[in-house]
């Protein structure tokens, strides 16, 4: 069941109450066009499927491999974008806040900040995110184990704010990989807050001598369904019509018109369970 705060964020959806959540979008906000036609279809999936849904796209990409890689349109541009798109839709959106001063500015155009991993144990911004009032949504540091999220839940916490989520997202693999330990999934949920799968980002292949992410997209179901028999309370799925020519993130990304077919393998396990 989810909790009061998400009942709240998705009081304009119909959805059944038994389903996972969903947070899904493009990595990276492209152009307007390309959140319109994002959030158009994974809504009229969700909405079909019950799934209560929120909109996903980062308005700056803080965290990358290459001086040379693509950040963002502006971050006032991206923000106000993603406001109308949830406007148009009747969504909640998310995206990433990676410095407390950012946090008050985004929590005037986005419903749920979502803390980066890399950046979970960063107390001022924590702090920051928390005092907002807004749901916080932490990932998983890719060094960390799911017991050790409960610092990050106790420093929101004491900003005064419980509308809290936790998202695994791999753990480091090597030098260039990740993989998966469902564990964290129930040892994060006795935080009492909602845990989520990260799907895509935990396909990463990081550090490459090319300066680009690589990724094992064709793996995103088999997460998704073991995040699901695991327990876990929502899915993070990044897509994009044309992960080929994305600009952020394509090698982990699942194809728009893939994901169809994928919430409605996954709504079925869930009804299994």
């Amino acid at each position: 069941m989810l909790p009061d705060f998400l009942k709240e964020l998705f009081a304009k959806q119909q959805y059944d109450e038994h389903n996972f959540f969903l947070i899904a979008g493009p990595c990276v906000v492209e152009s307007e066009e390309l959140l319109m036609q994002v959030a158009d279809k994974v809504y009229s999936i969700c909405k079909r499927l019950g799934i209560p849904y929120i909109f996903k796209s980062s308005y700056r990409k803080a965290n990358r491999t290459s001086a040379n890689s693509f950040t963002g349109i502006g971050d006032d541009n991206a923000l106000h974008l993603l406001k109308k798109t949830g406007e148009c839709f009747g969504l909640p959106v998310t995206s990433d806040v990676h410095a407390h001063d950012e946090a008050s500015i985004a929590a005037e155009y986005i419903d749920v900040l979502q803390i980066p991993a890399f950046l979970c144990r960063q107390t001022d911004l924590l702090l920051s995110a928390g005092e907002t009032n807004k749901i916080v949504n932490v990932k998983k540091g890719q060094f960390l184990s799911g017991h050790s999220m409960k610092f990050a839940v106790e420093k929101i916490r004491s900003a005064g704010n419980n509308k809290i989520i936790l998202t695994e997202r791999g753990t480091t693999f090597g030098y260039q990989d990740l993989v998966v330990d469902y564990r964290n999934i129930p040892w994060m949920q006795e935080q009492k807050v909602p845990v989520v799968m990260d799907c895509t980002h935990s396909l990463q292949q990081p550090n490459q001598p090319s300066g680009v992410t690589g990724g094992n997209p064709q793996l995103i179901g088999t997460i998704a369904k073991a995040a699901i028999a695991a327990g876990a309370d929502g899915l993070f799925i990044e897509t994009h019509p044309n992960p080929a020519i994305a600009k952020s993130d394509g090698a982990n990304m699942l194809r728009l018109d893939l994901i169809e077919s994928l919430l409605e393998q996954l709504v079925k396990l869930k009804k299994a369970l």
